[in-house]
């Protein structure tokens, strides 16, 4: 309400689901709809634009790099069929809808890469070896031309993003992927 009335015309809501349903909402209810950017942690469906309210948070822009299973973009996507196959066999009560499941499935894949070119040496050393020297890993839920890179300078996995925008039904993605190199 300090921003409304100070007229501020922008607003970055940098929080966790929860708080940035409810930012959401009361930004709604005070009748302010400034330029809004929200962090992609709180981008879901089920945990923060239903409980905001669906029109609360139409024109909000946030960036993604995991492909979200209900965007219809993906029905037919081998990625995304190959993680509803999982969710089904090994989560089947999941909330297909949780961000936490893609991004375990992808933190999974990683880790599975990382052991994988470790080989029989599971020693702390050459797993940190191997973890810290992933080049250009494409999983299949992330979006297209996002890749994960590490090395022993540099410890981020995923540098690159796409910005989207709320329609107040779902996220559309615009513009190129971007990256912060």
């Amino acid at each position: 309400m300090k921003l409304k009335s100070a007229g501020a015309d922008a607003l970055v809501i940098a929080a966790t689901p929860k708080f940035a349903a409810q930012a959401i909402r009361k930004t709604y209810e005070i009748n302010w709809r400034p330029m809004t950017f929200l962090t992609n942690v709180s981008v879901w469906m089920s945990s923060v634009m239903e409980p905001a309210g669906l029109d609360a948070g139409a024109g909000i822009i946030s960036s993604a790099y995991v492909k979200d299973p209900l965007d219809p973009t993906w029905a037919d996507d081998p990625g995304v069929k190959g993680w509803r196959d999982y969710m089904a066999k090994y989560v089947p009560d999941g909330d297909v809808r949780d961000s936490n499941y893609v991004n375990g499935y992808n933190n999974g894949m990683v880790l599975e890469h990382v052991l994988k070119a470790a080989g029989n040496d599971l020693s702390r050393e050459n797993i940190l070896r191997q973890a810290l020297s992933i080049k250009d890993l494409e999983l299949p839920m992330l979006l297209p031309g996002i890749k994960v890179n590490t090395s022993e300078s540099d410890h981020l996995p995923v540098e690159q993003l796409q910005f989207m925008r709320f329609t107040g039904k779902q996220w559309e993605r615009f513009g190129e992927v971007l990256s912060t190199k």
